[in-house]
């Protein structure tokens, strides 16, 4: 098998399509679907590295756990954020391996329980901006917030809750990672960003109220192994201009210095797409050769240069 590795970073779009297909049977068949277009990445000869979203679910386990109080105990939110690595990699494994073998290929799927340092000092703990969870109404944001809950106004789609969302600054577990992926496994990894961890005065880690962004972790996972092309999957076909204007333009090439020029200039919604850019942004300048953006049904068009918006140096 040639030794490309790619790292794909699939969104809360491959789990959960709408607000109104959330269930679990729902799920599965995104998931199901998602994974038959990264079997074709495996066809074609990739070194498959996934990770994933996972905040719509951490928000749904700590409501349960909020409604249960009275009679359990409440769980930690890096439990919670291992919780959703573990079962959201297994149906990831289950879809993938099947697909894998849909097309005649023997290759195992694992998921690796990933841990990502952050820094204790981060600024972030002070200004929590990560959504987590569903979709709220204004005024059922503002019954939660008088619970005690901070939320926001998610880039004009609803509102939600929101927790602390530090800089990852180390994938702990990477060399698991890269001797998975060097023995012929496909590896889920980093899942929810990685479990957020900080190291105290021993230099022991221990776990943080907090989620890390799946696409900055995944830059930097991407940037570790070394990938030669990191893959965000999202719910467009491509990153466009003046989006959903009269002016909209779709974008099929990128340099680095129109990247940052776009940001610079506002074109991304800082709870949509601007986080994404950011992570190739920053996975080109720690040295990556390319990176590109699409949807799931156009991911094996996009690898052809068909589809998608291709990210590269100069």
């Amino acid at each position: 098998m040639p030794s490309q590795i790619a790292v794909v970073a699939i969104g809360g779009n491959s789990l959960i399509q709408s607000n109104d297909r959330r269930e679990v049977r729902y799920q599965w068949e995104a998931v199901r679907e998602t994974c038959q277009h990264i079997a074709q990445l495996v066809k074609q000869g990739w070194r498959v590295v996934i990770t994933h979203g996972n905040g719509p679910q951490v928000g749904f386990i700590l409501r349960r756990a909020e409604l249960a109080a009275h009679e359990v105990h409440t769980v930690p939110l890096d439990l919670i954020v291992a919780d959703t690595q573990g079962a959201i990699g297994y149906m990831l494994q289950q879809a993938l391996r099947n697909s894998l073998r849909a097309l005649g290929i023997n290759q195992s799927v694992v998921t690796i329980v990933t841990q990502t340092v952050v820094d204790r000092d981060d600024p972030a703990f002070e200004k929590p901006d990560k959504p987590i969870g569903g979709f709220l109404s204004e005024a059922e944001a503002r019954h939660f917030e008088a619970e005690g809950w901070r939320v926001v106004e998610d880039a004009g789609r609803g509102w939600r809750r929101v927790v602390a969302s530090p800089q990852p600054l180390e994938i702990v577990e990477l060399d698991a990672i890269r001797e998975m992926l060097y023995s012929d496994y496909v590896v889920v990894a980093c899942g929810g960003g990685g479990i957020p961890v900080v190291r105290n005065d021993k230099g022991e880690l221990r776990g943080v109220y907090a989620v890390i962004d799946k696409d900055r972790a995944s830059s930097l996972l991407a940037s570790g192994l070394g990938a030669d092309l990191f893959i965000i999957s999202t719910g467009v076909p491509r990153v466009a201009l003046h989006y959903n204007t009269p002016q909209q333009r779709f974008l099929d090439r990128v340099t680095l210095r129109e990247a940052r020029q776009y940001m610079a200039e506002g074109h991304f919604a800082a709870g949509s797409m601007l986080p994404k850019i950011e992570a190739i942004v920053r996975f080109l300048e720690r040295g990556g050769p390319s990176a590109v953006i699409s949807d799931p049904p156009n991911l094996a068009a996009a690898l052809r240069g068909e589809a998608g918006t291709w990210f590269v140096p100069s």
